[in-house]
């Protein structure tokens, strides 16, 4: 019983007195504990609402925002019982919610605004996990994780990046896989003049054809097309349709077609130009 009334006694000491309220050492305990016992409830409601969504078949998509909407309402709950538990009077939130306007106004827009902007972004699923991104500045990378402030992308180089979740709802992101993971990539190459073109688009279509990856389907089909006259050579383009995680490395693909079209065009003895300038001399 000592012990007990000790503890009670060291429990019940004031850490902070403000006219009628008191916080006191239980009352941070009680806060603590029911903020741990939040995130314990909800990682097992997580695993528990993944399970069963996957056992019925739904999308990883889906998943995901269940996952994040249960986030935010299990540690939304558990910090109205945290404060709850420090005392704080919810007759007086009408003053809180007031100052957290002033705050918001003067510094935690942004961060509101960013928190709204995941929100949308989340349930309008312009943006998913594993989508292919290229941003406006031509950075491209893929979606890891759709954050409360922002969203991680992991570019071609390994690197992890946060984009504010405002960002990819004012500007314009190109999205290489909203729809579907088919994507067309144009090789560009030069053939010198006086080259027979005829015998350049059999030796491009020859070099799609080496490249495992070239899909062949009835509307999907590579093709040669000559795109300019130029000053060293007639320009053209390989046109290409590749799937899956081969749109996730553009490097890779266009260096598997630029091996074969050299390869292909050094065979059929067409030569590839160089930069020439004639010089007169007067």
């Amino acid at each position: 019983m000592a012990v007990i009334n000790a503890l009670q006694d060291w429990l019940s000491i004031p850490l902070l007195q403000l006219d009628d309220y008191t916080l006191r050492i239980a009352g941070v305990a009680s806060a603590l504990g029911i903020l741990i016992v939040s995130a314990i409830v909800q990682r097992v409601l997580s695993r528990a609402s993944a399970a069963a969504a996957k056992r019925s078949g739904a999308h990883d998509q889906n998943i995901y925002i269940i996952q994040r909407v249960l986030k935010y309402l299990v540690y939304g709950i558990g910090l109205m019982l945290a404060l709850s538990a420090l005392g704080v009077s919810f007759n007086n939130l009408m003053l809180v919610a007031g100052a957290l306007g002033v705050g918001i106004g003067f510094g935690l827009q942004s961060i509101v605004n960013n928190f709204v902007c995941g929100i949308i972004i989340l349930f309008e699923k312009s943006l998913r996990i594993g989508d292919f991104v290229e941003l406006p500045g031509g950075l491209l990378g893929e979606v890891r994780e759709i954050n409360i402030r922002s969203t991680l992308i992991r570019t071609l180089e390994n690197a992890d990046i946060l984009v504010p979740n405002a960002d990819f709802i004012s500007n314009q992101v190109n999205n290489w896989t909203l729809n579907d993971d088919i994507r067309r990539f144009s090789i560009s190459f030069s053939v010198a003049y006086g080259s027979d073109l005829e015998k350049v688009r059999e030796a491009g279509l020859k070099a799609a054809n080496e490249v495992p990856l070239t899909l062949q389907r009835e509307n999907i089909k590579p093709d040669v097309l000559v795109t300019e006259l130029g000053s060293s050579g007639v320009e053209c383009i390989l046109t290409v349709w590749a799937e899956g995680e081969w749109v996730k490395r553009p490097g890779l693909v266009k260096s598997q077609y630029l091996t074969a079209i050299y390869n292909n065009l050094r065979e059929a003895g067409l030569e590839i130009p160089f930069p020439q300038v004639d010089v007169h001399m007067r």
